[in-house]
């Protein structure tokens, strides 16, 4: 459970370690792509732990990163598949950030310090855990910034529904530029360390 659970908070992949910013800025202007995104990461990330995992005792330390990134790499090409098979729009929404997990810190990190040294059973939930704390931040970064910047939430309209645009309310379009994203990282995270006395600096 501690493998599992850890990830989600105590050692959040983008919270704690600073991994995987670049996509969280990117990806979640609005909800469904965030969402998307994060099902994407957490099935390629927790498939290639599992796999390096049973393959660790007989990959050649020279080539490792090169077995590793060949395992992501078929990863993600299926994924994008199913993507482009499933939901169009949103995949290309999505565009290049899809193919960039292949090179995505959380994932290559995760075959280094745990994988290629670990259980499968216990490789596959770190993948798991690791990818549902990645997605929980960009689900809650990419609801916050659709609400607030289009007045939507899954393209439903919430805020004309509940009658504010009659009383003067405007949608932030500051909201939906990546500097906000940032800006909405860093404020979980001083949250999460003002809350965790362990992750406070001396």
């Amino acid at each position: 459970m501690k493998i599992f659970t850890d990830p989600l908070a105590k050692n959040n992949p983008i919270t704690v370690q600073v991994l995987g910013i670049c996509s969280c800025l990117a990806v979640t202007a609005q909800l469904k792509p965030a969402l998307v995104m994060a099902i994407s990461v957490t099935v390629v990330v927790a498939l290639s732990n599992l796999i390096i995992s049973l393959m660790r005792n007989t990959i050649p330390p020279r080539i490792r990163i090169i077995v590793q990134l060949v395992v992501v790499s078929a990863l993600v090409i299926l994924v994008n598949q199913v993507l482009m098979a499933f939901v169009y729009d949103v995949s290309k929404q999505l565009s290049v950030y899809v193919g960039l997990i292949i090179t995505n810190c959380i994932v290559m990190g995760r075959l280094e310090a745990f994988a290629m040294s670990r259980k499968p059973l216990e490789s596959f939930l770190d993948g798991v855990g690791n990818g549902l704390g990645y997605g929980i931040i960009l689900v809650i970064i990419g609801a916050f910034r659709e609400i607030f910047g289009s007045g939507s939430i899954w393209g439903y309209p919430i805020m004309e529904k509940l009658g504010l645009y009659q009383i003067g309310y405007e949608n932030n379009g500051l909201v939906i530029m990546a500097p906000m994203a940032l800006i909405l990282v860093g404020i979980i995270i001083w949250i999460q360390r003002t809350k965790d006395k362990d992750l406070q600096e001396n």
